[in-house]
């Protein structure tokens, strides 16, 4: 801080004294492939390499998330490093030094009172620490965080702390409080007195969550009640110079210490989601801060991750936030990223499920979540008064999916537009058509229907259910039988005729690859593939355990869950 601006020219002059391939093979091993290295992104989960690195144009790029950029980039990226701090890293590498030219007076008067607050905020984060540890009155706070099951190791790494009781605990680290009261002000840590002179401590008699930045440096507080009676039982700091709540998430910073490769990050709505998850193996957890998703969240966390499981509260609240998700995802996602949401019953919230019902509860509700289509359509039809079989329900559904198709781009504008036709008894560009709105992925005219077969499918609940008994083919005959394959076809769901195919193939004895030589036979290529794509959990109990949530939630979305006939599908089998 205060070491001035960095010239541009000796930025490209560094730049072209370093070789970035050198940089990245560094930290990520590399392969040659051609004129250009690749290797798997480390920005997110991958099998296949997508992550490429130019040698000539001293460049990287994924073309699976589309994380791109120069070495100091990818420094400030990979090693989390401030701008400045990875062009002092590589000048120190290229054996160079860095020429800073002086601060206008205004700007270093800035730079001083950042840097300031920044310390301001780390000394009041130490204190609130040692005040958990050596406080009297802090073994309420402890016998809480015992209660909620969560360990000093795992308070350690999220650094946790306790406010005392009183209103002036924080002159024991800053004094004389005259000098430094504007700064905990503008920090967010007192609070001014309305009709007199002074301050008084805004986190009193709390459990104390710092909120870290990617880098790591305090920016912010959360506060919990311990008293019964004080509110509200949640307490975040005021934004300040340094924090703003659109930009930040709570555990961001600790998840990407872990520098485990996840394929999916959950977002929740509160700190002890995330501990409490942590506490159970779930490292992958963030939380906004007060606020609904923005897109500057989203920005943050698909440069990780192709995929985010939104869990949010099923009350009216939590719903709301998942519609402002929504609205942000729909016009942005490419067509590798995607998003699920997992709506939890009234007064249940991921801490609690895990507490009572263990880890390997919230990772089979995560695999039966619907995808961010899916959510949509299930929403919509949720919130409507007469059924889809009826032309009044109908028209009702037409008007609610209006606003997101025309709000959707891409493919999810196609698989959306796809999924409401069918409903609606429509072919896709009917619908396209009578909304007047271009979906590409969706052709427009009834001569041009068969270029919709290059589009990406759409994978419904029966397409998903068939990529598990291509897996594990024996389950057929376990959980089917001939007499089931007429209500399979009458699905009304456009992976219904495929689950039936498949069903009675393994019923007959073909085996996996007759069945995949067939489809391929069909011109259903696309969908294979699609199908190959879907990631299935490790475990075969958690396999089975999606399986059977998959074909009861298929049952009971298509009303055959009381057909006498179907009782082989409902009593599931358990593993063993």
């Amino acid at each position: 801080m205060g070491k001035g601006t960095i010239p541009k020219d000796f930025i490209e002059q560094l730049l072209a004294q370093t070789d970035i391939v050198q940089v990245i093979n560094q930290r990520v091993p590399l392969k040659k492939a051609g004129k250009n290295y690749v290797a798997c992104c480390p920005f997110h989960k991958e099998k296949t390499p997508s992550f490429n690195v130019n040698p000539f144009k001293q460049f990287y790029h994924c073309f699976g998330c589309g994380a791109s950029g120069d070495a100091i980039r990818f420094l400030q990226e990979y090693d989390g490093l401030s701008f400045t701090d990875a062009v002092e890293a590589l000048a120190q590498q290229a054996g160079l030094t860095v020429p800073y030219r002086q601060l206008t007076p205004q700007q270093r008067q800035q730079q001083k009172k950042q840097a300031t607050l920044y310390e301001v905020l780390a000394q009041a984060a130490r204190f609130y620490r040692l005040q958990l540890r050596d406080h009297p009155q802090a073994e309420v706070a402890k016998a809480y965080l015992k209660h909620r099951g969560l360990t000093s190791q795992i308070a350690k790494t999220y650094y946790l702390g306790y406010a005392p009781p009183g209103w002036d605990s924080l002159r024991a680290v800053f004094h004389p409080m005259s000098q430094y009261e504007p700064l905990l002000i503008e920090a967010g840590l007192r609070v001014p007195k309305a009709e007199h002179s002074g301050s008084y401590d805004r986190f009193r008699n709390r459990i104390i969550f710092p909120i870290r930045d990617v880098r790591g440096q305090v920016v912010g507080f959360g506060g919990r009640v311990l008293a019964d009676g004080d509110k509200p039982k949640y307490l975040n700091s005021p934004e300040n110079p340094l924090f703003h709540k659109s930009q930040v998430l709570y555990g961001l910073y600790e998840l990407l210490q872990r520098r485990d490769r996840y394929d999916h990050i959950i977002v929740v709505e509160g700190y002890m989601d995330v501990i409490a998850l942590a506490q159970h193996g779930f490292g992958n957890v963030v939380a906004t801060l007060g606020t609904a998703v923005t897109a500057a969240h989203l920005d943050q966390l698909y440069r990780h991750v192709d995929r985010l499981v939104f869990s949010f509260d099923g009350d009216a609240a939590g719903l709301q936030a998942a519609w402002k998700a929504v609205a942000l995802l729909l016009p942005n996602l490419t067509e590798h990223q995607s998003a699920q949401f997992l709506l939890l019953p009234t007064g249940e919230d991921p801490d609690s499920l895990v507490r009572q019902q263990g880890a390997e509860a919230l990772r089979q509700r995560i695999a039966q979540a619907p995808m961010l289509v899916e959510f949509v359509i299930q929403q919509l039809q949720a919130q409507l008064a007469v059924p889809l079989s009826e032309q009044e329900g109908r028209r009702h559904f037409l008007a609610a999916v209006t606003p997101w198709l025309k709000l959707a781009r891409g493919w999810y504008q196609a698989a959306l537009l796809e999924q409401a036709a069918g409903l609606l008894g429509l072919r896709p560009w009917q619908l396209a058509r009578q909304l007047d709105i271009y979906v590409p992925l969706a052709s427009n005219t009834p001569a041009r229907l068969s270029s919709q077969s290059k589009a990406p499918p759409v994978l419904t609940l029966a397409h998903r259910i068939v990529r598990h008994l291509l897996y594990a083919p024996q389950w057929a005959a376990e959980l089917f039988s001939d007499k089931d394959l007429p209500y399979l076809r009458q699905l009304e769901d456009a992976g219904g005729p495929l689950l039936a195919q498949v069903v009675e193939a393994l019923l007959q004895g073909e085996d996996v690859e007759q069945i995949e030589a067939q489809l391929q036979a069909q011109g259903q290529q696309l969908v294979l593939q699609a199908l190959r794509q879907l990631p299935l959990p490790e475990s075969e109990a958690m396999r089975r355990a999606e399986f059977e949530g998959l074909l009861q939630r298929l049952l009971e979305q298509h009303a055959l869950a009381h057909t006498q006939d179907l009782k082989t599908l409902m009593a599931l089998k358990k593993p063993r």
